[in-house]
């Protein structure tokens, strides 16, 4: 994706850009009905009561300026609630959710719509006949706060939930898994060993600012590939820490001596504060490890949410491994760029490890993450389950030193085995 089209997603996700767009279409809507009024017969005004668009007018501004005070009081508290009760990077999807930003506009913008028609009524600009197209757009701009608000009516009864919000990181991991899968290596080659596969020679191109690379341009720096015929090899994924002096690639002219256009080069990776959820499929992971972390420590206490994370990541797990066994360098966009793998034991860490530390003394948690290991063990190409298999005996030893029970210790060491935890027979003998 080019960097300008990944920059305009940002922007429609926001909540003024959506809110401004609809205000300035109310407003045109307003507008319109003193433009088309010469077509209007001037019998119409007296059939269908248009003279009362004014009182319905008032009606509407008053009401939806409550209507939205009263919303963005509930967002706000649904975003302190996600913070406190989920986790802080789970706010950013609230606050993305498109329901949520359709119905704000939809009131804000009928607030405006009202507000400049009772304004052109008292002065006149619409006439008989103008009155009749402000009355029919009235009743449609009606219609459309009356669905917003049932709309939102059943939205609000899961807005800032823990279960809503996870459900809605599971749906942002799985979109980015889905979106790595398609294009592995981001539309380049596969860079196999970044020491081997790097030649000799290669000058380095080095970050200047200190941030996680959210996006990466791969069509311009293809571009520049191909106009200073070089191959580059990229060190970072999207997700990467970087620092002054870290190296994002690696530039090999095939002609030494070649001017590399480093500023055009490193304005082709976007870094920033936070990590975003679009390219980096590793962040959904680990912000739905967090939100089971957080439900595992003492003050929360709810190894149920924990459990269900469990079972999130275990399908996003899935995604991953039964992808990797269809992985191929089919579709390649970009053939001078070489990109680095995702890692199946960095996926495997970022979703399971957490969890294993912070929910050692519980039984049931570690029950769950050794079925659900187990089950990811039996998918995956050669370098996902052995993987799968460390991570299970890792989150065996956390167990082991922290459940003194040795029935408990037994329910786990079944469940890392494979064994129907229901015909094992405990002898304490």
């Amino acid at each position: 994706m080019a960097r300008w089209l990944w920059v305009l997603r940002q922007l429609s996700r926001k909540l003024w850009v959506r809110a401004t767009l609809i205000a300035i279409l109310s407003v045109v809507a307003a507008l319109l009905a003193a433009v088309i009024r010469p077509i209007i017969p001037a019998y119409l005004p007296s059939r269908i009561g248009a003279n009362s668009v004014g009182n319905i007018l008032d009606i509407i501004a008053s009401s939806m300026l409550a209507v939205t005070t009263f919303s963005l009081n509930v967002m706000t508290s649904a975003y302190g609630a996600a913070s406190s009760g989920v986790t802080p990077r789970a706010t950013k999807l609230l606050m993305e959710d498109s329901t949520t930003q359709n119905v704000l506009s939809t009131f804000i913008g009928s607030f405006l719509f009202s507000i400049v028609g009772l304004v052109m009524l008292q002065t006149g600009a619409y006439g008989e006949q103008g009155r009749v197209v402000l009355f029919i757009v009235t009743i449609g701009v009606i219609g459309l706060i009356v669905v917003s608000l049932l709309h939102w009516i059943d939205h609000l009864t899961r807005l800032g939930r823990v279960g809503e919000t996870t459900m809605a990181v599971e749906d942002a991991a799985r979109q980015a898994l889905t979106a790595r899968l398609k294009d592995p290596y981001l539309g380049g080659r596969k860079l196999h060993d970044p020491e081997a596969d790097i030649p000799a020679g290669a000058v380095k191109l080095s970050s200047d600012i200190i941030g996680y690379v959210q996006h990466i341009d791969m069509g311009a720096l293809s571009a520049l590939a191909e106009e200073i015929k070089a191959e580059i090899y990229l060190t970072v994924n999207p997700g990467a820490f970087a620092y002054p002096y870290t190296v994002l690639a690696w530039i090999k002219p095939e002609t030494p001596g070649t001017d590399i256009p480093t500023e055009a080069l490193r304005k082709a990776f976007s870094l920033d504060s936070v990590r975003t959820f679009d390219q980096d499929p590793r962040f959904g992971v680990v912000v739905l490890s967090e939100i089971a972390s957080r439900a595992l420590s003492p003050a929360v206490n709810d190894p149920g949410t924990a459990i269900d994370v469990v079972s999130r990541i275990t399908r996003l797990m899935a995604l991953w491994a039964q992808g990797s066994e269809t992985r191929k360098e089919e579709d390649i966009k970009h053939p001078r760029l070489h990109v680095p793998a995702l890692k199946s034991l960095d996926m495997l860490e970022d979703g399971f490890m957490p969890i294993a530390r912070y929910g050692a003394s519980m039984v049931e948690v570690q029950v769950k993450l050794q079925k659900g290991l187990y089950a990811l063990s039996q998918l995956g190409d050669a370098e996902f389950r052995p993987a799968v298999r460390r991570y299970a005996r890792l989150c065996l030893s956390h167990a082991e030193a922290a459940l003194s029970q040795e029935a408990d210790l037994l329910r786990v060491r079944d469940a890392f085995e494979g064994r129907d935890l229901y015909l094992s027979e405990y002898n304490p003998e």
